[in-house]
């Protein structure tokens, strides 16, 4: 699996993205549901069934679309319903239940670096099944290391802003709640114009680097692996 075609390469990404995207959400609804809001558990969407919280543009079309290009993996789930005022404290509370999403990628990319762990052990015996595990593991590395500091920008709607406004006096975490309409075309426009990236790289690797060294592999098996796979 050296090289890999576009089947392949969707084959290695597609349940770490899957995922990724839709953990992330439960996450935030589990999390309510613990302060206190029941809504996404009544409505269905407090499940790892990954049909619940599918966006046909977001969740599929717009990330096989950018695998497809070559491009920056990218792409989203429907936001789980928070029904704020069922909160015990909703300013603070809603702060734990943003952090909630990031969190669960931290952890899902741990568990990913454990699988290419567990691919590089039975690699002899196993052939393309540890090659298989390897990238796999890699590609769970690295979407979710994406998602988790990305979704830690303090930019609305961000996870990261919801942490920023429990932490701003009112007034100030009004006026900071304003900028919510504009957030995604200025994420866009960072995108676009690289400075998303220019930002976000060098944290990426270094997070990554240590994932790398719990998954057994080196820097360079680690990267190549990777760029194998953006290729």
């Amino acid at each position: 699996m050296e090289e890999l075609n576009l089947m392949q390469r969707i084959a290695v990404w597609a349940i770490p993205v899957l995922f990724a995207i839709t953990v992330h959400e439960t996450a935030h609804g589990w999390m309510a549901l613990r302060l206190g809001d029941p809504t996404a558990k009544m409505l269905g969407r407090l499940t790892l069934n990954p049909i619940r919280h599918i966006d046909p543009l977001g969740t599929i079309v717009v990330p096989a679309a950018m695998l497809f290009l070559g491009g920056f993996l990218f792409g989203w789930a429907k936001p789980v319903p928070i029904t704020w005022e069922n909160l015990r404290q909703p300013k603070r509370d809603m702060a734990w239940v943003a952090a909630a999403g990031p969190l669960s990628n931290l952890v899902m990319a741990l568990l990913w670096a454990l699988f290419a762990r567990l691919g590089m052990a039975i690699g002899e015996a196993s052939g393309d099944l540890a090659m298989y595990m390897m990238y796999t593991g890699v590609a769970g590395i690295f979407i979710n290391t994406i998602l988790m500091l990305l979704n830690l920008l303090p930019l609305p709607p961000l996870d990261g802003s919801r942490v920023v406004s429990a932490l701003l006096p009112g007034p100030l975490s009004y006026r900071y709640g304003l900028l919510e309409p504009y957030g995604l075309p200025i994420l866009i426009l960072l995108l676009i114009t690289g400075l998303l990236g220019k930002v976000l790289w060098p944290l990426v690797m270094l997070v990554v680097m240590g994932y790398a060294s719990v998954a057994g592999l080196s820097e360079d098996a680690f990267l190549f692996l990777l760029f194998t796979l953006l290729q």
